[in-house]
């Protein structure tokens, strides 16, 4: 794995991408994740940004990812707790069911070979829309680069 590379491509997109109001995502997370390699290798949080998470909560949260049971069990992500709302081949959608938000808060998580990416956003459908593409865009640059 070309860590420089991973970084380099994470420093390109983050500063228009996460962040302050605006921007399609107010957090993202970059987690190193191989469900076919060994399981001595641990996974890990390759880039944040807008969030601060530790090992146990990534780690909780990769138990629900391999658990896979997606449609009847919820998930955290710091400290809010996401219910699926929508199923794709590499990627789910959830929202948030504890939030105090208004127009409510969601999660976008898509999964590759070697990662697994969440989103999150605040809103509804056109900020769900724009987390969307901005996800898309990493995982697409992430991808041409054979990572």
């Amino acid at each position: 794995m070309d860590w420089a590379l991973v970084h380099k491509v994470w420093e390109k997109w983050a500063p228009n991408s996460v962040g302050s109001h605006g921007l399609p995502l107010k957090a993202a997370l970059l987690i190193n994740h191989d469900p076919t390699g060994p399981s001595r290798l641990l996974s890990t949080i390759v880039e944040q940004e807008g969030i601060k998470v530790d090992a146990m909560e990534v780690s909780q949260f990769l138990s629900f990812v391999r658990r896979n049971k997606l449609e009847t069990e919820s998930f955290f992500i710091g400290h809010n707790q996401y219910l699926v709302t929508s199923i794709h081949e590499s990627w789910f959608c959830a929202r948030c069911i504890n939030t105090s938000k208004p127009a409510g808060e969601g999660a976008i998580v898509m999964q590759t070979a070697a990662f697994i990416f969440v989103g999150l956003y605040d809103g509804s459908i056109g900020p769900a829309s724009r987390a969307m593409v901005a996800v898309d865009q990493f995982v697409l640059q992430l991808s041409r680069r054979h990572l």
